[in-house]
């Protein structure tokens, strides 16, 4: 995403004790290869939904289902929790993602503007769970 996304992804900010902190307040799910983690998503139950945060896989492993198989975990998760939808944002730039996550059954149903911009920097996609 680097160079391609305004404003820069918040995964930059990310430190082992800032990691420690987010792990007391969601599930962090974390795809290894040989001990080194490749893809990972972050869970956090909102309201009657579970959002999926961080969503990401090394550039070295993609098209390898992983990200498939995080958004998965996540939609058991969610059944798991009673919760109806999982949720996931995805920048404007990145078309591809936004082409990936209709294919898995993703509507599109909002956009999100950071904060200092004046236009959408993010659109927000749901999936119902089924009951």
């Amino acid at each position: 995403m680097d160079g391609r996304i305004d404003p820069p992804s918040s995964m930059h900010q990310l430190t082992v004790e800032t990691l420690r902190q987010t792990a007391t307040e969601c599930e962090i799910w974390v795809i290894e290869d040989r001990r080194t983690p490749v893809a990972c998503v972050f869970l956090t139950p909102k309201d009657n939904i579970l959002y999926l945060g961080k969503l990401a896989v090394a550039s070295t492993h993609r098209g390898r289902g992983y990200a498939r198989a995080l958004i998965a975990k996540a939609e058991e998760r969610a059944a798991n929790l009673g919760l109806s939808e999982v949720e996931l944002h995805t920048r404007v730039e990145l078309f591809e993602n936004h082409t990936t996550f209709a294919a898995m059954g993703f509507l599109q149903c909002d956009e999100f503007t950071h904060d200092g911009f004046d236009h959408p920097t993010s659109i927000v996609f749901r999936k119902k769970i089924p009951a």
